[in-house]
């Protein structure tokens, strides 16, 4: 494994953070905004390795003019199953 990515993984408590910010925020602001309002300070790096992996997982977009929009919703996804939504 490179130095370079050992370097920038995120701890859990990072990563929550970030969710939290992104909640808290969702649909107000970009990339450099978002993270100039982290409780806690963070490398920038960092901070984009967990944005990153947040859109990779599908709980965050980021919209064509760079406003993260947070979009996952478990209380959705449940009502959705025990409406009968079919789900593997």
């Amino acid at each position: 494994m490179s130095r370079s990515i050992i370097d920038r993984s995120p701890t859990l408590a990072s990563v929550i953070m970030v969710e939290k910010t992104i909640q808290k925020y969702s649909q107000e602001c970009g990339k450099y905004q978002l993270w100039k309002k982290l409780p806690k300070k963070m490398m920038y790096q960092t901070y984009k390795t967990i944005l990153k992996y947040l859109e990779d997982s599908g709980k965050i977009m980021i919209d064509i003019d760079g406003c993260i929009i947070w979009t996952y919703n478990p209380k959705r996804i449940k009502k959705l199953i025990s409406k009968g939504l079919a789900v593997r």
